[in-house]
């Protein structure tokens, strides 16, 4: 008799929770697993009611109860620390923008899901994103898709997943959008059902970036000069960690016209700053370029693309580079470019692939 078990990857989030249900009523048996990734004392007491938090945990073991399913916790603070808090750090101090969530996606939340659904004899995984898998027998791999509601598409966070877990992984809710997931969360009586979507990384909930990279990785917050392109003093920066590409606000620089930061010189612990208009990049190079849905390619490839989660697509060419980097000539100058994050390129609805930002020469 077919297994039909599969180890639900539950936040206390209401996405999570529905995917359980979605997969009851589907003929599914869900086990629900909720993981331990931080300890609100290594992170602060402002992290309760983020994913991850005790409070998170109880949300989801009570989900679980109204289900009428098991459900496991399961501790992996330890590579959490490691690969991502602690990579979270280093990338700010040198001079890095990076999106923790992808790297937990990379390194340690569906490895983990995984390998504790084998100790239990499952077979498959599941979790509340809002992406899609699908099988391509002519191309003889997993593809990785968006999720159908447009604004809540989740497929960027998704891209370095391997051939191993698509082929073991269930989206259910992929193929909702967010109203249906929570008109379906209230009417089985989760607590969550109402819960408002979290906006900040899990283990800084109140944004305060440098703040938490001063309290948790001993961060010194080292002053220097704001200064434009040709190496003229603007004014007093507060520490590196402090701005990112793009930023205007909290400059407190007096200029005649709106400045933002252009980029941050670590040899000299500058931050330049200039116009809007010099914002703007057409060539964007990424590393290690997870190929997702498509065998890796060895030409030219149209695609459209995002520099950032919360950004739009845009058009381009991607070419294939040496050492699994690629280059993204956009038909259209980018804004705001950041070393650290996620260039993600699609076709169509199909997820290519995506790597993560460099510097360009």
């Amino acid at each position: 008799m077919e297994n039909r078990k599969v180890l639900v990857g539950m936040s206390g989030g209401v996405d999570s929770a529905a995917a359980a249900l979605l997969l009851r009523k589907a003929g599914w048996e869900p086990v629900g697993g909720t993981l331990r990734l931080y300890d609100n004392e290594d992170v602060g007491e402002s992290a309760e009611g983020t994913c991850c938090s005790l409070e998170a945990v109880e949300s989801a073991r009570n989900a679980a109860r109204r289900l009428g399913i098991d459900h496991y916790v399961f501790n992996f603070t330890g590579p959490f620390r490691r690969c991502v808090i602690d990579d979270f750090v280093r990338s700010y101090r040198e001079g890095r923008t990076p999106n923790p969530c992808i790297q937990c996606n990379r390194t340690v939340k569906f490895e983990a899901l995984l390998r504790r659904a084998e100790d239990l004899g499952i077979e498959q995984i599941a979790t509340g994103h809002y992406a899609r898998v699908d099988y391509d027998a002519a191309l003889g791999r997993w593809r990785l898709l968006r999720g159908k509601d447009g604004r809540k598409d989740q497929s960027y966070v998704l891209y370095p997943l391997s051939q191993k877990i698509l082929s073991r992984l269930l989206l259910p809710v992929g193929a909702y959008d967010k109203p249906a997931i929570r008109a379906l969360a209230a009417s089985a009586g989760f607590d969550s059902a109402g819960k408002p979507d979290s906006q900040d990384i899990c283990f800084v909930p109140d944004g305060d970036y440098a703040g938490f990279l001063q309290r948790y990785g001993g961060v010194e917050l080292v002053p220097g000069n704001f200064v434009d392109g040709a190496g003229h003093v603007l004014g007093q920066h507060r520490g590196l960690p402090c701005y990112t590409t793009g930023q205007r606000r909290g400059l407190g620089v007096s200029a005649d016209r709106p400045l933002y930061v252009l980029r941050k010189d670590e040899s000299r612990n500058e931050v330049v700053l200039g116009g809007e208009e010099e914002l703007y990049s057409r060539t964007v190079r990424a590393k290690d370029f997870n190929w997702v849905s498509l065998p890796a390619q060895t030409g030219p490839l149209a695609v459209t693309a995002r520099t950032r989660y919360s950004q739009g697509e845009a058009s381009g060419v991607l070419y294939p580079e040496a050492d699994g980097a690629v280059r993204m000539e956009f038909d259209a100058p980018q804004r705001a470019v950041t070393a650290g994050q996620s260039l993600v390129c699609y076709l169509g609805e199909l997820v290519v692939g995506g790597g993560v930002i460099v510097p360009s020469p």
